[in-house]
């Protein structure tokens, strides 16, 4: 079953994890919530939701401004080529629609199916910031918390330098 925010909330605070959300309009872009964020302090993220060429799905959850070089990025994290994940799978793996994917999305994921990276820079300032699953708000956490977080849905913390790999 797909979590909603009320969910997603109990869930953090079920491990202790603090959290503050602010609700807004409508974000699906990193440029259309640039105003927004400019309000908020901390981290900001961007989300991706990727498929290799052999099935595997990955979500990404790097800071709003890195670069990723997808057509590259395969060689430095042991994948196929990599695509953009489709709505359809988007959905029925995490729980969330495109302009909603978030860090967050991974209690919809138990089993673990889906392998989770996050940018080295998630890890510079406080708090991190990331939709509730969904669009309509953006919910921060301290980055020890995220750490906590990542931990609570049953995986181990990947963690990429993607500024490093864009030089």
């Amino acid at each position: 079953m797909t979590a909603s925010p009320e969910d997603l909330f109990a869930f953090l605070d079920t491990h202790a994890i603090a959290h503050e959300t602010h609700w807004h309009e409508p974000v699906f872009t990193v440029d259309e919530g640039a105003d927004l964020k400019a309000a908020m302090p901390g981290v900001h993220t961007k989300n991706l939701f990727l498929k290799d060429k052999d099935g595997t799905f990955i979500l990404i959850s790097a800071e709003a401004h890195t670069q990723i070089r997808l057509n590259h990025l395969h060689r430095h994290i042991g994948t196929k080529r990599l695509s953009f994940g489709s709505p359809e799978a988007l959905l029925e793996r995490l729980g969330v629609t495109p302009g909603s994917v978030t860090a967050f999305a991974l209690i919809n994921d138990p089993a673990c199916k889906v392998r989770f990276i996050a940018d080295a820079a998630l890890f510079t300032a406080d708090p991190v910031n990331f939709h509730p699953l969904i669009n309509t708000g953006t919910t921060a956490i301290s980055r020890a918390d995220f750490t906590r977080f990542v931990a609570a849905t049953g995986r181990a913390l990947e963690i990429v330098d993607f500024a490093a790999l864009a030089e």
